[in-house]
């Protein structure tokens, strides 16, 4: 008989002892017996070493790909507050929203009492980093800039977490998958691709965001790879002068936007001759959890048609 269950047994024993005080001796019992956790250490995406007593109980998520990824990793019911567009799973609605990824309501923060506020590092910004931090909070700074990051993010919160059996399971699939698409044959010769965030105003990514990472692993290249800033404005013109073999658009929910087809109008347009005019869900493509190898995937898939389609012209 382990020790946890003598003491237990013994206590059923005792008489003449007042209910309320039974009670309180049986719930002693049960921390007792409970496993207990070491201080967790880990180190976020910019460096920062991040200690929690034990596995976090009450998470902020700022993030709906952090929010996502939380729930990749069976950590779903540990979140207690979030920011909008956190939809995924359906569970994720019923979170409490405490603003966006660009304003916070810092008082409903701290009513939530979080033990961990786990932050998008780009997309949330600086201001909004030390703000939460100068509260007294404990901060995770979360920016996956590449596919095999999605991954490392899933293992980190899990450790977080204390969830490292699914934890694992869950990096793993999304690295075989990935594996799969690296092995594909690609050509030597990149084709142009241009990923459209949004059309009015135009709006790209640059070479330094994971959907760029994507473009690469696929066989094409992002033809304003070299802007400046990471989500740069640009115009109709310097789109046709790059001359793009293939459009990709985001839009803002899982239907196609009308406006893709408005690349049309422009005779000479490769992705326009061609119909190589997509379309993939910004969930899919745009948030950095672990379904964006989804996104990858139809990324490869479009590529390779729209490199058929140039043989062919």
């Amino acid at each position: 008989m382990s020790r946890c269950q003598l003491m237990q047994s013994e206590s059923k024993g005792m008489k003449g002892i007042r209910v309320t005080s039974l009670r309180l001796l049986v719930s002693l019992l049960a921390l007792y017996c409970l496993p207990l956790h070491g201080q967790i250490e880990v180190t976020d995406d910019l460096g920062n070493r991040v200690r929690l007593s034990g596995p976090a109980q009450r998470i902020v998520s700022l993030s709906p790909h952090i929010t996502e990824t939380l729930f990749a990793v069976g950590a779903g019911d540990r979140i207690v507050g979030t920011v909008q567009f956190s939809n995924y799973p359906q569970a994720a609605s019923a979170i409490p929203v405490i603003g966006s990824f660009s304003e916070i309501a810092y008082e409903s923060l701290l009513g939530l009492d979080p033990d961990l506020v786990i932050v998008w590092a780009s997309g949330n910004g600086e201001e909004i980093i030390a703000r939460i931090r100068s509260l007294g909070l404990t901060v995770y700074l979360d920016e996956p800039r590449q596919l095999e990051d999605v991954a490392r993010s899933v293992r980190r919160f899990g450790a977080l977490t204390g969830r490292e059996a699914i934890t694992e399971r869950t990096a793993e699939d999304f690295l075989d998958r990935l594996a799969a698409l690296r092995a594909r044959e690609v050509a030597e010769e990149p084709l142009r691709v241009f990923y459209e965030v949004w059309n009015e105003p135009l709006t790209t990514l640059n070479g330094e965001h994971l959907v760029s990472d994507i473009i690469r692993l696929c066989g094409g290249e992002n033809i304003f790879g070299d802007a400046i800033p990471l989500a740069p404005v640009i115009s109709t013109e310097s789109v046709l002068a790059a001359d793009p073999q293939l459009i990709v658009v985001s839009g803002m929910d899982e239907e196609r936007p009308e406006w893709l087809d408005e690349w049309k109008q422009w005779p000479g347009l490769s992705a326009a001759e061609s119909n190589q005019l997509r379309f993939i869900p910004p969930d899919l493509l745009q948030r950095n959890a672990p379904r964006i190898i989804q996104g990858a995937e139809l990324m490869c898939e479009f590529v390779d048609q729209a490199r058929a389609a140039a043989r062919l012209n």
